[in-house]
């Protein structure tokens, strides 16, 4: 049975050549090795069980890098609230993702891990650390690349006095190249699971329009989307308009 299971790896390690992918198709794939640094915007105007509007301005980095022979991607999420429902602005809890990928001659897939840092203002902090496991892919086709991705994030440390994070999430992964750098695709669309409260949390269907220009010497993809949550149990965002400038810094 060792034996099986180290060949089985071994298999799943191996590296074949993957096809050179185009810029195009780079800014749109989570798993490629590209250095991107993105500035979103995502207004909610209406609330599930609540009146008011929020809307959260995001800073993420991607940063690809070799430790020996394994290619990795680190990835800092930093949310700020600009407004919400409350009154409340200020930071929300960081997020660090690190992924080991593999490529494949039909793509690429992922195995790493995932971290929530407690460094957001009071009211808008889990005030939990927490840390789990991350795995996902990507294909390549003809017209562009489809994939899933699943983070998982559990309690470790904090505050007692604090409910538990302990959740799960799927994010499909779609994009059709449209040519002369636009694509359409799945909007960020990621599905919650509370192991606290045994359901999913959010339940969004979303769509993306994307276009990728170089208005300087670095080329910049920009990114319009909207998403309905149909999770309304909760007082989260029912619409969402995301608005997003990424750059991207090619070897």
């Amino acid at each position: 049975m060792l034996t099986r299971l180290g060949a089985l790896w071994a298999a799943l390690i191996a590296t074949p050549v993957l096809a050179e992918q185009s810029l195009e198709s780079e800014a749109s794939d989570p798993t490629a090795s590209l250095m991107a640094f993105q500035l979103q915007n995502f207004y909610a105007p209406s609330l599930h069980n609540r009146s008011g509007s929020q809307n959260l301005l995001q800073f993420r980095a991607a940063i690809p890098f070799e430790l020996g022979s394994t290619n990795h991607i680190a990835r800092l999420t930093l949310p700020y609230v600009t407004h919400n429902s409350g009154g409340q602005t200020g930071f929300a809890d960081t997020t660090l993702f690190n992924l080991t990928t593999f490529d494949r001659e039909w793509g690429r897939f992922g195995v790493g891990a995932v971290a929530l840092l407690p460094t957001g203002t009071d009211g808008l902090s889990a005030e939990k650390w927490g840390l789990g496991p991350a795995a996902g892919f990507v294909a390549q086709t003809d017209w562009g690349l489809f994939g899933l991705f699943n983070q998982n994030i559990f309690t470790v440390a904090g505050d007692d006095a604090r409910p538990d994070v302990n959740l799960s999430t799927l994010q499909p992964i779609l994009n059709v190249e449209l040519g002369s750098g636009w694509s359409v695709g799945t909007s960020e669309m990621t599905f919650v699971y509370d192991w606290e409260r045994s359901e999913f949390t959010a339940l969004p269907v979303g769509i993306k329009l994307s276009k990728l220009t170089q208005p300087g010497r670095l080329p910049v993809q920009w990114q319009l989307s909207y998403e309905r949550d149909f999770y309304d149990r909760g007082t989260g965002p029912r619409d969402t308009i995301g608005l997003t400038a990424k750059l991207l810094v090619p070897k």
